[in-house]
């Protein structure tokens, strides 16, 4: 895909170019936020590309607030302006609004320069708004917005309404209330030290920025300075994979040992299955299922990297039937992903909410296939990086329901001080799982439950 950034604009900051050419990527051809900054950060200073990912980031999650704001200062909707001279504002205003970190003069003259170099006319508007805004301030213009209801929250917090709505619901307004604000906060960058080379204490002593340890995951980092992780030499080395302390809260929930057989469902791009490997120090098979070929590959190349050599790929489909010769199933089917809203800035945009009935159905059909595959007395552990009931504690309870020869442990008495305990669904079941949640354990949401097959062929 060729680059939007070929006008001339050579005159902005690098930074903010980079991250004009993501948003645009991003609003104008549906990319995803992640890929696009990969494909356009090209040679930027880690600095630079820090601060690219911040201000795109940041101004895709903040969009709907943005446009309120556009709508506030201009005649003209957001919706019927040049999607390259909307993009420049909602840039510009973001940074404004939201990050107080350079002169105002110099947002307000690089978004013009932007939107004159690549919209069709317009730039006097984008000086008359942003200066404005510049004038006015973050308080005036964002302090009468309230977060007291679902609905005054989706807007000053910028998530669609149906996802504020079920946060509301599900978890009370209080952790709703800050699970939106935590959504548009950085979210962390965490680092497993892979055992099969490396561990934790000699990787932080390698790594190019300063990093501290969890104390209950003797595996984790967690970066405290923004870093190219691809672009390590540890990386290629196979010394870590990036991968939230949640993600890694799985595989230790699971707990395989040494010589097991292993079945990881829908496993790339190989997370958990190559966590699954360590913790197996090598030994034992883990039978990594993904039916798409590409990420087959991706999945294939991680475990070579990271030297998981007892990770078999197959390329299948999660739902396909399998003899119940496995001692313990990882079933961590895709999901809607609200657990994840800090790491992918424009998925919330995409989620729809009728998406969530069809995903579960899929999840369920997943877990079936995942049980039957375990042998008698074995263990599987069902996890989703989604913060949703459908997907989590009422599919759990419905399984149970129909599938007597499993029960569920207390994942909290098991792993104590790792994550709170889930609430069970409405009518109490499916108690023992655990709910990990941004804004109060730093690091993705996560829902995790561990199930036992009874040792007799029941299932």
């Amino acid at each position: 895909m060729a680059s939007v950034t070929a006008a001339p604009d050579a005159g902005v900051a690098p930074a903010r170019r980079c991250a004009y050419a993501v948003l645009r990527r991003v609003y104008e051809r549906g990319a995803y936020a992640d890929q696009a900054l990969q494909a356009e950060a090209g040679d930027l200073r880690a600095r630079d590309r820090a601060l690219a990912m911040r201000l795109a980031y940041g101004t895709v999650q903040r969009t709907a607030t943005l446009d309120h704001v556009i709508g506030l200062l201009s005649d003209r909707p957001p919706a019927k302006l040049d999607p390259p001279l909307l993009a420049a504002l909602r840039l510009g205003l973001y940074e404004l609004l939201y990050m107080h970190g350079a002169p105002d003069y110099a947002v307000v003259g690089d978004a013009v320069e932007l939107a004159k170099a690549h919209a069709r006319g317009g730039h006097g508007l984008v000086n008359a708004v942003l200066r404005r805004a510049a004038r006015e301030g973050a308080e005036q213009l964002l302090g009468a917005l309230s977060d007291a209801t679902a609905e005054q929250a989706a807007l000053k917090h910028s998530h669609p309404e149906w996802v504020a709505r079920l946060w509301w619901r599900e978890l009370g307004a209080a952790d709703a209330r800050a699970l939106t604000a935590a959504n548009n906060e950085p979210g962390e960058l965490a680092l497993r030290a892979n055992t099969l080379r490396t561990d934790a204490d000699r990787l932080a002593g390698e790594l190019p920025v300063r990093t501290r340890r969890d104390p209950l995951l003797a595996e984790a980092l967690v970066a405290e300075q923004a870093f190219d992780v691809q672009g390590s030499p540890l990386w290629r080395a196979g010394a870590f994979m990036a991968q939230s302390r949640a993600a890694m809260l799985v595989a230790h929930a699971l707990g395989p040992r040494a010589g097991e057989r292993v079945l990881d469902l829908c496993a790339a791009p190989g997370g958990k299955a190559t966590h699954l490997a360590a913790l197996m120090e090598g030994r034992g098979e883990v039978v990594a299922v993904e039916r798409d070929r590409r990420r087959a590959g991706v999945l294939a190349r991680n475990a070579e990297r990271l030297g998981a050599n007892n990770v078999r790929v197959e390329l299948a489909d999660a739902e396909l039937a399998r003899l119940p010769e496995f001692d313990r199933v990882l079933v961590d089917p895709p999901c809607s992903g609200l657990g994840t809203l800090q790491a992918h800035p424009d998925l919330r945009w995409r989620m729809r909410a009728e998406e969530v009935p069809l995903l579960a159905a899929a999840q369920a059909r997943i877990l079936a296939a995942g049980a039957a595959a375990l042998r008698p007395g074995g263990v599987l552990v069902y996890s989703t990086c989604t913060i949703s009931a459908t997907e989590n504690q009422s599919l759990i309870a419905a399984f149970l329901d129909s599938h007597p020869g499993f029960s569920i442990e207390d994942l909290s008495a098991r792993m104590p001080g790792l994550a709170a305990p889930a609430a069970p669904a409405s009518d109490g079941r499916a108690a023992g799982a655990l709910l990990t949640l941004p804004h109060r354990d730093h690091t993705a949401g996560f829902y995790i439950a561990r199930l036992r097959r009874s040792p007799s062929n029941g299932g």
